[in-house]
């Protein structure tokens, strides 16, 4: 049972994402949006190999790249580019929250520790570890592409720093929009008091953001929801069965976690 509750669990989150599912009750999700083409100075599929997840020593080139070289007349200047840089590093934990599949994961998996009725095992650091490695894994292509559009041309001089910058965060925007539905989108555009605009590129990260957040929210509940039922369903039963076999002082929970973890 622990095998299939284990496959069930990757299944939904690796699946089950607000852009291809619909839990009902009037709540559309945003449409998937096409493939962007790739961006004037990008390096192409047919002048070079996709470039792959940026590794460490790309972004220590940025970093050194951007800290060191001469500002061009449209460019930022150096200083401009290390305040940049910095706030950057400063709010990176919250832009990993914020922007990527991190919060629903951690979500899910503190719904199935809860479920197993292990108050500390796995332990906290264990959990949110194995949150952020499947957070890299899931945003892989996103990060990828990042990389092709943004790191590797500003790389071989072929763009500035600041549309490196805008390039890596539309990246960023379209995944957010594929997650978000369409619902919290526009409910954060009417709160904004701003005109529905005709394409959703257009939005601001401003409302992108939160809109994306409360839609992980209500997807990592759902998803919780649906791997707590199984195990809910264990302790209703071994209670039934303890308490007519009368050994009402027995704890249900101590004999049915044996049975979770088969």
């Amino acid at each position: 049972m622990a095998d299939k509750l284990i496959k069930m669990f990757f299944l939904l989150i690796f699946v089950l994402s607000p852009a291809r599912f619909s839990f009902g009750g009037g709540v559309n999700t945003v449409r998937q949006l096409p493939p962007p083409p790739t961006m004037p100075g990008s390096i192409s599929e047919e002048s070079a190999p996709v470039a792959g997840v940026p590794s460490i020593g790309d972004l220590m080139t940025v970093v050194d790249k951007a800290t060191t070289s001469e500002a061009e007349d449209k460019d930022w200047s150096t200083p401009v580019k290390l305040v940049i840089i910095f706030t950057v590093l400063a709010i990176l934990p919250s832009l990993l929250m914020m922007m990527t599949s991190f919060t629903r994961i951690v979500i899910v998996l503190a719904f199935i520790r809860r479920a197993l009725t292990t108050q500390t095992i796995p332990p906290t650091i264990a959990v949110i570890g194995l949150a952020l490695f499947l957070t890299l894994y899931t945003m892989a292509p996103t990060f990828a592409r990042v990389n092709t559009e943004s790191i590797q041309p500003y790389i071989a001089d072929q763009i500035d720093f600041q549309t490196a910058g805008a390039r890596a965060g539309n990246c960023m925007k379209e995944f957010m929009l594929r997650q978000s539905r369409e619902s919290d989108l526009a409910l954060f555009v009417q709160m904004a008091k701003m005109k529905p605009p005709a394409n959703t590129m257009d939005i601001g990260m401003h409302i992108v953001i939160p809109a994306f957040i409360i839609s992980e929210f209500r997807t990592a509940f759902e998803i919780g929801c649906l791997l707590f039922i199984p195990f809910l369903l264990i302790d209703v039963v071994i209670a039934s069965v303890l308490l007519s076999a009368g050994m009402m002082l027995l704890p249900p929970m101590m004999i049915s976690l044996p049975f979770k973890l088969m």
